[in-house]
């Protein structure tokens, strides 16, 4: 199994991040229509707490990026051939880490369906459904992470 490393992401690897959103498995078939010609900016990775996992190799696997000032959990992906390695929960306990020193007491997540047990098993509970909106046509589980 490869080591993998969290470091912060930059503005360079924001084509690498959409390619990882884009062509995430778990946003086939009727959820294709949530990832199509989604972009993750440099912009958006400049202000926003953005990091990335890396394989030994210094390949990006996946990410996530903490809003801060909305104590949510904006985005989180791992690549479809890294799942069940652990990438996910290194992620997840980087950014509980982050929330902490930020000095937020939770932080919330608004899942995509297949998600939510990824999310339980990190530590997340269950806190309600947020219904349809825009070009989101299905109910998304709300989670909320909270930060000891």
């Amino acid at each position: 199994m490869s080591e993998f490393t969290v470091r912060r992401a930059t503005a360079e690897d924001a084509p690498r991040l959409t390619r990882l959103v884009r062509t995430s498995g778990a946003y086939r078939g009727d959820y294709a229509s949530m990832v199509e010609g989604y972009q993750v900016g440099g912009t958006y990775i400049e202000h926003h707490h953005v990091f990335v996992a890396t394989d030994a190799d210094g390949r990006v696997v996946g990410f996530y990026a903490l809003l801060v000032e909305d104590a949510e959990l904006d985005l989180a992906f791992v690549a479809d051939g890294v799942q069940g390695l652990g990438v996910g929960r290194l992620l997840m306990e980087h950014m509980t880490d982050r929330a902490r020193a930020a000095g937020l007491r939770t932080v919330r997540v608004v899942a995509h369906p297949p998600a939510e047990e990824f999310y339980l098993r990190t530590g997340a509970v269950r806190t309600g459904t947020v219904r349809p909106t825009g070009h989101v046509h299905w109910d998304r589980p709300e989670l909320r992470y909270d930060i000891a």
